[in-house]
C-alpha cells in the first residue's frame, strides 16, 4: 500500500528554502510555502493542509519573536487546528520553550535532519487524528445516551430518544406517562427543543392540587373586570405559548369543568379569556403529562373520552428507574459533577459500597430521588469520594453490617440473591438474556450481580431451595 502525502503548509521568510527542503522530504510530502498568513487563510487552514511548519529561525535576533508566537495562538485557536512543528536554532532556548508552551507539537533544530523531520511531521499529523477521533467518539457515546437533558443508555430509553426525535418536528400532541420523578417534564423539553417551535420559550403548568376557579384563570386568562380584584387584563398560559409549546402536568387531575374549554382549544384553536366575549386564536403545540391512568380515568368517567383520544396522538412511557438500573451510574456520576460544580465541592467519585448501594436500592422516587440522595453526600462529603454514611438512610438499609450479630442482614440477603441467580441460570441454560428477562433485570445488571456474588459460568449449586419461585424479581 502506498504511503499518504502528507500535505504541510510551511511558513517561512526564507521562501528560497521551500523547494530544497520538498526534495529532501521526497515525494510522500506536499509542501506548500508562504511568507505570509492573512486572516481568511488562518480560518480555511485546517482544509489546505495536514500539518503547519512555522520557520523560528532567528525569529528572537530579527524582532519577529513576539509575532511568531501571536502566529502560534491564531492557528491554534482554529477549531480542528492542524498540528504545528517549529523549525528553530539549536541555541535560541527561549523561542523553543516559548513555542511549546503556545501548543507547538514539537520542534526541530536548524538545520533539520530529514529523517528526524519526516517522522515528527508524520507522528505530528497521527497525534492530531488520534485526538479528533477520540473526540468524536466521545460525543457519539455521549449523544448516544443523551437527548438535551434526559440521559440513559437503556433500550427502552434509546428507542424514546428515537421517537422524540422522530415527532419533535411534526405538530402531534403527545401525552407522556410515567411515575413521579422520572423526568416528563425534561422530555417535553427536549421534543420542543427538536421542534421548529425552539426560537420561543416553552410554557409549563402543573394542574395538580389548585382550586378549578384558579386553574381557569392560569390556563385562559381573564378581562379587565371579570371578578373582584381583577384591575387589568391577564394573558393565560394558553395565549402566552402561541407559537411555542404548551406543557402541562398532571393532566388527570384537570377538573371535568375545564375539560371542554381545554377540548376546544385542541379543536379549534381559539378560547376566550375568563368574563370576556372576544375569541383569541393562537397556534399552540400541546404536551400533556400524567402519573395516572387515563383510559382508567376515562372508565370511571373522570375524564372525558374525547379529550383522552385528543391528547392522546403520541403516547410516550418513562420506564422508572427500577427497570432501567443499568443507567444508575451514568445519571449518579452526572448528577455528581453537576453539584460539586455547583456547590464548590471537591467530590469526584463514589466508594465501591456507595455506588453498590445506589444500585441496589429500588428508587420509588426515580431519578429525582437519585438526584436529592447524590446532592446530599455531595454536599456531606470533605474530599473527593463520597461514602456509604454520607447517603440517605434509607439506602443505607441492606448495605451496613452490623458487627454484633453473627449473621447479618446483608450476608442473608446475599446468599438469597446468589442462589435465585444460580437457579434462574441453570433453568434458563445459562442464557443471559433469556435469564436477565426471568429475573426482570438489565442484562448489564445481571453481569455486575454475578461478578459481585462471584458467580461462575456452569457453576453448580447443590442447596438451591424448592421453594424460591423461579419468576422472583431481584431488587
Amino acid at each position: 500500500m502506498s504511503e499518504q502525502i502528507l500535505r504541510v503548509y510551511f511558513l517561512t521568510q526564507d521562501l528560497a528554502f521551500v523547494d530544497p527542503l520538498a526534495r529532501a522530504l521526497g515525494p510522500a510530502f506536499a509542501i506548500k510555502g508562504s511568507s505570509d498568513l492573512h486572516p481568511e487563510q488562518t480560518r480555511e487552514i485546517r482544509t489546505q493542509c495536514d500539518a503547519v511548519m512555522l520557520d523560528l529561525r532567528s525569529a528572537s535576533t530579527r524582532g519577529n519573536h513576539e509575532s511568531a508566537l501571536r502566529l502560534i495562538d491564531e492557528i491554534g485557536n482554529v477549531p480542528s487546528a492542524p498540528p504545528l512543528v517549529a523549525l528553530c536554532d539549536e541555541g535560541d532556548r527561549q523561542v523553543i520553550l516559548d513555542a511549546i508552551e503556545r501548543g507547538v507539537y514539537d520542534t526541530v533544530t536548524n538545520p533539520p535532519n530529514m529523517m528526524e523531520l519526516r517522522l515528527v511531521l508524520r507522528r505530528a499529523y497521527l497525534f492530531q487524528s488520534a485526538v479528533e477521533e477520540a473526540g468524536r467518539l466521545r460525543e457519539s457515546a455521549h449523544s448516544a445516551g443523551r437527548l438535551n437533558e434526559l440521559l440513559g443508555t437503556a433500550p427502552a430509553m434509546q428507542e424514546l430518544f428515537v421517537l422524540a426525535q422522530k415527532i419533535a418536528p411534526c405538530d402531534v400532541n403527545v401525552l407522556i406517562t410515567g411515575e413521579t420523578g422520572t423526568g416528563k417534564e425534561l422530555l417535553a423539553r427536549a421534543i420542543h427543543q427538536l421542534s421548529s417551535r425552539h426560537t420561543r420559550p416553552m410554557v409549563a403548568f402543573s394542574c395538580a392540587n389548585l382550586p378549578e376557579t384558579l386553574i381557569e384563570d392560569e390556563l385562559f386568562g381573564h378581562e379587565k373586570g371579570a371578578f373582584t380584584g381583577a384591575f387589568t387584563m391577564r394573558r393565560g398560559r394558553i395565549e402566552t405559548a402561541d407559537q411555542s409549546t404548551l406543557f402541562l402536568d398532571e393532566i388527570g387531575d384537570l377538573a371535568l369543568g375545564l375539560q371542554p374549554k381545554l377540548l376546544r382549544v385542541l379543536q379549534e384553536r381559539s378560547f376566550e379569556r375568563l368574563g370576556g366575549n372576544n375569541t383569541v386564536n393562537v397556534n399552540v403545540r400541546v404536551i400533556c403529562a400524567t402519573n395516572r391512568d387515563l383510559s382508567e380515568l376515562v372508565r370511571e368517567g373522570k375524564f372525558r373520552e374525547d379529550l383522552f383520544y385528543r391528547l392522546n396522538v403520541v403516547q410516550m412511557h418513562l420506564p422508572p428507574l427500577r427497570e432501567r438500573r443499568d443507567d444508575i451510574p451514568l445519571l449518579a456520576h452526572h448528577f455528581l459533577k453537576c453539584s460539586a460544580e455547583q456547590f464548590g465541592k471537591k467530590a469526584k467519585r463514589f466508594s465501591q459500597t456507595a455506588l453498590h448501594a445506589l444500585e441496589d436500592y429500588s428508587w420509588p422516587g426515580n431519578v429525582r430521588e437519585l438526584q436529592n440522595a447524590v446532592q446530599r453526600g455531595v454536599v456531606l462529603t470533605e474530599g473527593p469520594t463520597i461514602e456509604l454514611h454520607q447517603l440517605p438512610a434509607t439506602l443505607r438499609g441492606s448495605c451496613e453490617v452490623t458487627p454484633q450479630l453473627g449473621r447479618s442482614y446483608e450476608n442473608e440477603v446475599r446468599d438469597f440473591k446468589r442462589r435465585l441467580i444460580l437457579r434462574t441460570l441453570r433453568e434458563c441454560g445459562w442464557r443471559k438474556s433469556e435469564s436477565a428477562r426471568a429475573l426482570g433485570v438489565a442484562r448489564g445488571y445481571l453481569h455486575r450481580l454475578m461478578n459481585q456474588l462471584n458467580i461462575q459460568e456452569e457453576e453448580v449449586i447443590a442447596d438451591v431451595p424448592a421453594q424460591l419461585p423461579p419468576a422472583t424479581r431481584v431488587m
